[in-house]
């Protein structure tokens, strides 16, 4: 029993102990400097990939300029009498080069404002900057005897552009047609499937002259005749499989192939004509007319 209550009473004093540390101010200042080192860390480890990347960057692009670079030479030899391609495709590589060139000037700024914010840790990266720097001014002056050499032989960048304006134009102008030539084939493809039907009494019927006062009715009659175009409901044959007459009685006056079409009574005695075959069913006649 005596050891228990030892125990016990050497816990609650650790216990105590460490509240009391843990509460002083000395330990919250090590807490404190240990978070703020911990921030920094993430700083200068931010920092340091976006050096390496940059650095990177910066030499792939010196190896995309020597490469263009390369090229032109290459191209130049020769190039009087030429064709137009072979001008545009030198014309192409300069402003290749010369857009490579602008890109490391402004990423070796950026190493410029991270080796600011390093103090004197800096010193190898400042050597690094000096070294591109160095590189880029060296290149600079390679690049504008190249262009000295283009501006000798009449080849401009200006060529390029004109090129390529012409290019987007003839593109664009292409795109148009065939958005005209869609619009077109849309058209003729809504006309085609359109179609119209009429449901109505034969009064309805005979005072919007769709069908005559002997009450005959023939479609090329329809088209010709000055009859009443909003007594019929337009509709796509490609959607359009069932037409109800809400009457117990229904005939189809417009010729349509018998075998392309059912008369169906629903439980409330009324029809509905079902088409089976559309292309059948319109192909006789785009205008549907039903007297109930």
């Amino acid at each position: 029993m005596k050891a228990i209550k030892f125990y016990a009473t050497i816990t609650a004093l650790v216990l105590i102990t460490a509240s009391c540390v843990e509460n002083s101010g000395k330990y919250k200042a090590i807490v404190a400097q240990r978070d703020s080192l911990e921030q920094v860390k993430q700083g200068l480890d931010s920092n340091y990939n976006r050096t390496l990347t940059i650095l990177n960057d910066i030499e792939a692009g010196f190896s995309e300029i020597n490469q263009n670079e390369t090229q032109m030479r290459v191209n130049l030899k020769g190039v009087e009498g030429s064709k137009t391609n072979k001008r545009e495709l030198i014309a192409a590589q300069m402003k290749a080069i010369k857009e490579s060139m602008e890109q490391n000037k402004a990423k070796i700024e950026e190493l410029r404002h991270l080796a600011a914010k390093k103090g004197k840790a800096n010193s190898k990266l400042a050597e690094t900057i000096k070294r591109l720097q160095g590189e880029l001014d060296a290149k600079s002056v390679q690049i504008q005897s190249l262009q000295t050499e283009l501006d000798q032989k009449n080849i401009k960048i200006s060529e390029l552009s004109t090129t390529v304006t012409e290019q987007s134009k003839n593109i664009a102008e292409q795109q148009n047609v065939v958005e005209q030539q869609k619009t077109t084939i849309k058209g003729q493809e809504t006309d085609i499937n359109t179609v119209w039907y009429c449901v109505a009494s034969s009064k309805q019927l005979k005072e919007a002259k769709i069908v005559s006062n002997t009450g005959l009715f023939q479609s090329k009659k329809v088209m010709a005749e000055d009859f009443d175009k909003k007594a019929f409901i337009q509709a796509d044959l490609r959607n359009i499989s069932s037409i109800p007459t809400n009457s117990k009685k229904a005939k189809i006056i417009t010729l349509h192939p018998q075998n392309s079409y059912k008369l169906v009574t629903g439980a409330d005695k009324k029809i509905t004509i079902e088409i089976t075959n559309p292309s059948k069913f319109w192909g006789v006649s785009k205008y549907l007319v039903v007297e109930i």
